[in-house]
């Protein structure tokens, strides 16, 4: 027997997302491909409310 939901459950779907930073290992923190800190640029920061990384807690700001 089969649970009801399970006939109308859908798998989530994929969105093609791509980050305007990434996390540098030496400050440890998110920069912008200028180098520029990610967290101090006020425009992405209301645009995406948060960064996030594998560094830190996705819960909190730039670590």
């Amino acid at each position: 027997m089969q649970p009801f939901a399970l006939n109308y459950a859908r798998p989530a779907a994929t969105l093609e997302a791509t980050t305007p930073y990434a996390y540098d290992s030496g400050m440890q923190l998110n920069v912008l491909m200028d180098g520029r800190v990610a967290a101090r640029d006020h425009a992405l920061m209301r645009e995406l409310g948060t960064t996030t990384s594998t560094a830190g807690s996705k819960t909190h700001f730039d670590d």
